[in-house]
């Protein structure tokens, strides 16, 4: 039951692996890390552990207010 569970409610990333993530996107996108990220959420294709750290990433870069 708890892999259930886990598959439908997966944990929320930490905060290492979305500083890290904010990083990378930055690197990616040349330096502008939360327009990165919502492209990429846009653009879709992405595994659901992917995507919720982009939208993680997008918390923490004040884009989801």
């Amino acid at each position: 039951m708890s892999g259930i569970l886990a598959w439908l409610f997966p944990p929320e990333p930490s905060a290492a692996q979305v500083r890290a993530e904010v990083w990378n996107l930055g690197v990616r996108h040349h330096g502008d890390a939360l327009a990165g990220a919502i492209q990429e959420l846009e653009a879709g294709g992405l595994a659901s552990s992917q995507s919720q750290l982009l939208r993680a990433c997008v918390r923490q870069l004040g884009g989801g207010q």
